[in-house]
């Protein structure tokens, strides 16, 4: 994964509202959950909420669904485990045996 990518999600997801949306929508597995549902459960303002979606799915961490009138967002669980894999991926490389 590109530092430039990794930089940007770390960035979105340093934000406290924006990580708490993240924690839950990657708790709601890959069914993902209502942004209805996030709104009640977190208590943010629609506008507000629609916002921080926007931030998360631009850094590639989530991706939204629509089923019927219902806009569910999904994790992207492959940004995920490229973001920690980068931050993991070279661990202790430096240290002496």
């Amino acid at each position: 994964m590109e530092l430039e990518t990794v930089a940007k999600a770390l960035k979105e997801l340093g934000h406290p509202t924006r990580l708490s949306i993240y924690k839950s929508v990657v708790k709601a597995g890959y069914q993902g959950i209502a942004v209805g549902g996030l709104q009640e459960k977190l208590d943010i303002p629609g506008s507000t909420l629609s916002h921080h979606i926007s931030s998360l799915a631009s850094a590639g961490l989530i991706s939204q669904r629509r089923e019927g009138r219902t806009l569910y967002c999904v994790a992207e669980f492959e940004c995920l485990d490229g973001v920690i894999g980068f931050l993991k991926d070279e661990c202790c490389v430096d240290e002496s045996c």
